[in-house]
């Protein structure tokens, strides 16, 4: 090989690096993002969830007493919602329950539950405080927007920090 094709090569390679990281700081600042530094994760979310709102709930998780169910345990509960949500055409939320170590382990040995399911919430991820969950069901009314927010979490993009 000549050094001019060496050199030819060379530049296009260069210019298909530059390219390739451009592409990425492009499509990285592109993202819409929920974070959360109080608790430590963050989602990122699909162009279309830009101007999206946070609501700020409580699980409660219950135990079987002599007279019925007790509430034993609460914790934070964040929903992410859609910006196009309104009351006529609500939309899925991305539900977040936040639990500490205890409460997950007692959840898991099923100490107590949250829903009416047979099956406890399931893992999003975890950090060294805390352990963060979906809801068990939590998108069985099939609204407006459950395909989004189903595709969003499957592709892995809930990061514990």
């Amino acid at each position: 090989m000549s050094t001019v094709s060496k050199r030819a090569l060379l530049s296009a390679l260069c210019v298909v690096i530059i390219a390739a990281v451009v592409l990425v700081v492009i499509v990285t600042f592109d993202k819409t993002q929920y974070r959360n530094a109080q608790y430590g994760f963050y989602v990122s979310l699909p162009s279309t969830w830009k101007g999206y709102s946070v609501i700020d709930e409580t699980w409660t998780g219950y135990t079987n007493g002599p007279n019925g169910q007790v509430a034993s345990e609460h914790g934070p509960e964040i929903l992410i919602r859609h910006p196009a949500w309104t009351t006529k055409d609500p939309r899925q939320d991305i539900p977040v329950m936040v639990f500490t170590l205890a409460q997950w382990n007692a959840i898991q040995q099923e100490k107590f539950y949250i829903s009416a399911a047979p099956i406890g919430p399931s893992e999003l991820g975890r950090n060294s405080t805390y352990v963060f969950g979906l809801p068990p069901r939590y998108n069985y009314a099939y609204i407006t927007g459950w395909e989004e927010v189903d595709k969003t979490l499957q592709g892995h993009s809930f990061h514990a920090f």
